[in-house]
């Protein structure tokens, strides 16, 4: 069952998340671009509101929520209503996919997973973003999850978790990235973006098919 009742009721709020924290959220997208081919066609699975999207020019996006996705099509992206899950594109269409803060709302990241490589070509790639749960931030938000009206239904994972699954449906060729080192209240300025993990809060895996 799409995990999808926050964002249609509290849509505003998740917008205003990226206004409040500008420094953080430009750094998130700085870490991304890092990442992503400079050419090809590229798909970002949990689009949301085209927040990620948009800047990175991504032309296509997919999310389950509706109002979700009637901002992300003001905001320029081709737009499906869909589930990770059981992606409606053909076999080998697109060179990469985005996934950003989305795992931690599957239902079930192996067959999402599974799809994502089923809809890449021959060595495209994978490049998903996502909050460290081993991490400093990771950390605050699972202890105090049930207070947030978006992360109370969430599953946090570890870097080393995401890799397994990655590794289990067939990707491989890891390229990692991170940033956000302090805590978001501290964040006055762009963070700096490093190699690796095991450090910053949010992480950007780059896999090959």
């Amino acid at each position: 069952m799409p995990k999808v009742q926050p964002f249609e009721k509290y849509t505003l709020r998740y917008e205003n998340w990226f206004e409040k924290n500008e420094f953080a959220y430009e750094s998130e997208i700085r870490a991304i671009k890092e990442q992503i081919p400079k050419n090809g066609k590229g798909v970002e699975i949990g689009v949301g509101s085209g927040r990620f999207a948009a800047p990175l020019g991504i032309q296509f996006g997919l999310d389950p929520s509706k109002k979700m996705l009637k901002i992300a099509k003001q905001r320029g992206i081709k737009t499906v209503d869909a589930v990770a899950e059981k992606l409606p594109f053909d076999k080998a269409n697109f060179d990469f996919a985005l996934m950003i803060t989305t795992i931690c709302f599957l239902d079930s990241v192996e067959a999402s997973l599974k799809e994502i490589y089923r809809i890449l070509k021959p060595s495209g790639f994978l490049i998903i973003g996502f909050i460290d749960k081993k991490s400093h931030l990771g950390k605050k938000y699972q202890k105090n999850k049930t207070r947030n009206i978006f992360y109370r239904i969430a599953t946090f994972y570890s870097v080393d978790e995401v890799l397994f699954y990655l590794k289990q449906v067939g990707f491989r060729i890891f390229r990692f990235v991170q940033t956000l080192f302090h805590n978001l209240t501290e964040v006055k300025d762009n963070e700096p973006i490093k190699k690796g993990y095991g450090k910053g809060a949010f992480v950007v895996i780059k896999a090959m098919k």
